[in-house]
């Protein structure tokens, strides 16, 4: 009976939808919740188990015995029925997640579906309101300490606000539909983190938060993203939803730690933390600071644009070291390893490769920034 238990399991993941993770679209399918009737990759497996049996319970598609009634559920429900029911009324705007997603993308996805029942429910989630006040800790700009604030979300006014004394004028007001927010646990070392990113004056200013409150977390990013959702639905009214989804919060395209030479030949390699927020290469003394210390634009190759492996004539070369191409200046830099020169000239090709769009020509516009005095210069010239 265990033998013919185990090929009908093995059946069923071949019928549409099972072959892949319910939860995440994983490939790599192990486990089962067989009260829920899904299949499961181990990452979520690990999740539906954290919640206890009272909501999911877990089973090896493999190694463990399987009853009748248990193989039964799971031949009355599958990946694609459940869906229907637990993600009747996800929102628009819901970042649903992927297997490489941040852990607590993924665990308040799960929880969200599973345990609050969040989208079974007529009553829309909190988050979608367009309005949400809170308090998270913020890092400091000058320093590492990070200290309680009051963020308020406007949709309406298309601002977020934080305040350092709740009854003072707030210390910044943010324009949602300018805003990028991304999840940020290894960088920020916790892991309900988010970092916020804007355009401020002519260049980029980054924000750290963190809330002890995964679910609180995940609900500021999902509230940002339903703002800047509806903005756009009353800035492009015959748009496609799914086109303006496209168009909410993007992760970094990559980031890490890269040596960096100055302008001229004769300069020495600098550490630096390198961000590549889509046409954006930005470069840090430290991964946490406030500002990048430079910013590059990345054009399209027809315009004077390219990436190549090496380092340029007359410049020294320090390891596996790539060059930077632009009409303003070249860039010499070096990784630690030759997989990750490769995997940084990828992403800068692909972006080199995409046409501007008209965002990408208001960003390249405004990036320029004040340094040594009043006179403006572009960031291109800055080391």
């Amino acid at each position: 009976m265990a033998d013919q238990n185990e090929k009908i399991l093995h059946r069923l993941l071949q019928q549409d939808g099972n072959s892949i993770c319910a939860d995440c679209d994983s490939k790599n399918l192990e486990w089962a919740s067989y009260n829920i009737g899904i299949f499961l990759c181990t990452r979520c497996c690990a999740v539906h188990r954290s919640m206890g049996a009272h909501i999911s319970k877990v089973k090896h598609l493999k190694l463990d015995k399987w009853e009748d009634s248990q193989i039964q559920r799971m031949i009355d429900v599958g990946n694609k029925s459940a869906r229907l029911k637990y993600e009747n009324r996800v929102p628009a705007c819901y970042r649903r997640p992927k297997e490489n997603d941040p852990q607590i993308l993924i665990e308040q996805w799960i929880r969200a579906k599973y345990e609050r029942l969040e989208f079974c429910m007529i009553e829309r989630p909190s988050y979608t309101s367009g309005r949400m006040e809170g308090f998270l800790m913020k890092r400091g700009k000058e320093d590492s300490r990070y200290q309680p604030r009051k963020f308020v979300l406007s949709g309406l006014h298309d601002t977020l606000r934080y305040y350092v004394k709740e009854k003072r004028e707030p210390k910044a007001i943010l324009r949602i539909s300018e805003l990028n927010v991304v999840y940020a646990p290894s960088k920020i070392g916790n892991p309900n983190s988010l970092q916020l990113t804007f355009m401020k004056e002519g260049t980029t200013r980054h924000i750290y938060v963190y809330h002890d409150d995964p679910e609180v977390i995940n609900n500021w990013y999902m509230a940002i993203r339903c703002a800047k959702l509806h903005r756009l639905q009353i800035a492009y009214p015959s748009a496609s939803e799914s086109d303006l989804v496209d168009l909410l919060t993007h992760d970094f395209t990559r980031e890490g730690w890269l040596l960096k030479t100055g302008p001229r030949a004769t300069d020495s390699y600098k550490r630096r933390w390198f961000t590549l927020d889509d046409r954006k290469l930005m470069y840090h003394d430290d991964q946490l600071d406030a500002h990048p210390k430079g910013e590059i634009f990345l054009g399209n190759q027809l315009d004077g644009y390219s990436v190549r492996i090496g380092a340029p004539p007359g410049a020294k070369d320090q390891g596996y070291s790539f060059t930077l191409f632009t009409p303003e200046r070249v860039y010499n830099m070096s990784s630690h390893s030759e997989q990750d020169r490769d995997e940084w000239i990828a992403a800068i090709q692909n972006v080199l490769e995409r046409p501007l769009s008209p965002q990408d020509n208001s960003i390249s516009a405004r990036l320029i920034r004040k340094r040594g005095g009043t006179n403006p210069k572009n960031i291109f010239t800055g080391r």
